[in-house]
């Protein structure tokens, strides 16, 4: 399944709307431990069964990241029916990404 790239603009739409739960990456280009995370994300992107998978640019969408109280990145929120069920904060491998967006 494709990454969805999420902006204030389709937020409502990719997530708030979404029929399964959708696990959204916060981070930004110059963070080192969201450069790691990143292909961890592609990855449980490609797997992901009962699920969706977003990116959000903090610095592209400063207020998409300030709505959900993003202090520190990478930030991963799983959302279900559109409101917050889990957050993890700070680089995990991808069996933790996988058992948060099971969550």
């Amino acid at each position: 399944m494709a990454v969805y790239e999420i902006t204030e603009d389709n937020f409502d739409e990719v997530v708030g709307k979404s029929e399964v739960p959708v696990l959204v990456d916060f981070w930004a280009s110059w963070c080192g431990p969201c450069k790691m995370l990143g292909p961890v994300v592609e990855s449980v992107a490609e797997e992901a069964d009962g699920f969706a998978v977003g990116k959000v640019n903090v610095d592209d969408q400063g207020e998409l990241a300030a709505r959900f109280n993003i202090s520190s990145i990478p930030c991963l929120i799983l959302f279900k029916n559109g409101e917050e069920a889990a957050r993890s904060v700070g680089f995990i491998p991808k069996d933790k990404v996988l058992a948060l967006a099971k969550s």
